[in-house]
């Protein structure tokens, strides 16, 4: 694993030491970028079910202002902070459950990545707060990764499924927070 572009291009990414993780592959992890490229520089991002922080770190090579992970595991959350150690003072990581950590968290986002566990239903639990709660700022996107027959859980009122990107077993699910006068 290694950071693909940006001011951090190249450097090499800890592995999360835990069984049971599944590293985003670089090929997924170029496409995701390539399709936030634009919407990147100065944002405030969101790594839910962070698990190494390639995907947050990724984004802060990119450009983004900060990124906040969230990470069940300890382990984990230690490597995201030896991941992350370049991006000092524009990221913070919070051990937690996801769900849980979503439902008191504050605080609106511009970029969520999430990749949770595909067999969990946690994508369309995720999305659901995300969408109940309002944590997209306008103009905001949600790129969820999840296995290729999840079906796209349906977007709430002010929210709309963009698109759907397939890369074998697994696709990627972009949403997209409409702005005021477009919902």
């Amino acid at each position: 694993m290694r950071i693909i572009a940006g001011e951090a291009r190249g450097r090499k990414l800890k592995p999360v030491p835990e069984e049971g993780t599944r590293p985003t592959s670089d090929r997924v992890k170029e496409s995701i970028f390539n399709i936030l490229q634009f919407h990147l520089e100065g944002r405030r991002v969101l790594d839910l079910f962070a698990g190494s922080g390639q995907l947050g770190v990724e984004a802060l090579s990119r450009g983004a202002r900060e990124c906040v992970f969230v990470e069940q595991s300890g382990a984990a959350a230690d490597v995201i902070r030896e991941n992350a150690r370049f991006f000092a003072g524009r990221f913070e990581v919070r051990v937690a459950e996801v769900l849980r950590w979503l439902e008191s968290a504050a605080g609106t986002f511009d970029i969520v990545l999430l990749d949770p566990p595909y067999q969990s239903q946690l994508a369309k639990k995720t999305l659901q707060i995300l969408f109940r709660r309002d944590m997209v700022s306008p103009g905001g996107f949600i790129l969820c990764e999840c296995a290729r027959e999840t079906e796209p859980p349906e977007a709430h009122t002010g929210y709309a499924l963009q698109k759907t990107y397939p890369y074998g077993s697994k696709q990627l699910l972009l949403y997209a927070r409409q702005t005021e006068g477009t919902q």
